[in-house]
Parts: structure tokens; C-alpha cells; sequence
């Protein structure tokens, strides 16, 4: 099994509608929130990560299943 865990300032990337996108971890949430706009349903159990994407500067969340670890 892969090591889902991420800490802030790791450099991840994740499959988008337009290839791989890129992006850096600012937290792990572990409540559920807003992102853009958007409900993240993050628990304990469950938590998400917010990532800053490359790209645009904007803010996303994930889980962690759908992340992979990139070299810095």
C-alpha cells in the first residue's frame, strides 16, 4: 500500500480533465469546510489535503488516494 499521508510544503500531482496537474500541500483538513466555494467533506477518519496548484495559485482539495508525491 502506498504512503497516503502528505505534510505541508510536499509537491504532489493529481489527474485533471487536461493531463497532470501540480501543486503543493498547504494543510491536511480534517473537518468538513469550503474550498472555492466547494464543500469538503474531510474527517478525522477521512481527512483531505488543501493544495495551492501550480498553475493558477488557486486553492483545491483532494484525498488522499488521488494525490501522488512528485520531487520537489
Amino acid at each position: 500500500m502506498a504512503d497516503n499521508k502528505f505534510r505541508r510544503g510536499d509537491h504532489v500531482s493529481w489527474a485533471s480533465h487536461s493531463g497532470r496537474a501540480h501543486g503543493v500541500v498547504r494543510e491536511e483538513l480534517t473537518e468538513r469546510t469550503h474550498v472555492r466555494g466547494h464543500a469538503v467533506n474531510a474527517s478525522q477518519d477521512e481527512p483531505q489535503y488543501r493544495i495551492r496548484v501550480d498553475d493558477s495559485g488557486r486553492d483545491v482539495a483532494h484525498r488522499p488516494e488521488a494525490l501522488r508525491r512528485e520531487q520537489s
